[in-house]
């Protein structure tokens, strides 16, 4: 396997893969917001506890990443 293929293999573990899927599990954030917004507006309990699920579950991704990233420290895949 090649140096750059390597590199790409171990993206999610670098710093900056990590700091890539904090951004996107973020924007999740938005999406599920707007769906709590709607379903308030609607007096739609099934998707107010939808809502509530799905950002529960973006609450324990980002706790996740952000562990993962401490424990990344300094030792930087991508950085050689």
């Amino acid at each position: 396997m090649s140096a750059m293929a390597k590199k790409a293999k171990n993206f999610k573990k670098s710093k900056t893969g990590l700091y890539v899927s904090l951004a996107s599990t973020a924007f999740g954030a938005i999406s599920v917001a707007k769906q709590a917004k709607l379903a308030r507006n609607d007096n739609d309990f099934l998707r107010l506890a939808d809502a509530a699920v799905s950002a529960a579950a973006i609450v324990t991704g980002l706790a996740i990443l952000y562990r993962e990233l401490k424990r990344l420290g300094d030792d930087d895949v991508l950085l050689g």
